[in-house]
């Protein structure tokens, strides 16, 4: 798919002498970027959901002594 963008020109030199450093073509940098931004972003948006339902109570937490006792930990100094 082709997908056009207009780009400040102080970034679009910056994304030129990466990827020519690089090795890589522009749009390899720009492909990574975006699919690493859309992930950090659909973390984030997960974040807000469970913390609505731990606000409401439905989501289950636990301490830092409870979460090392269900994982078997010996000692939390290894922390």
């Amino acid at each position: 798919m082709t997908l056009s963008v207009r780009i400040p020109e102080d970034l679009e030199e910056r994304l030129t002498r990466f990827a020519k450093k690089a090795r890589r073509t522009k749009t390899s940098f720009v492909c990574q970027a975006l699919e690493e931004f859309l992930e950090a972003q659909a973390d984030y948006y997960a974040a807000i959901e469970i913390e609505k339902r731990i606000d409401k109570g439905t989501e289950k937490t636990y301490t830092l002594e409870e979460a090392s006792r269900i994982l078997g930990w010996k000692d939390l100094k290894d922390l």
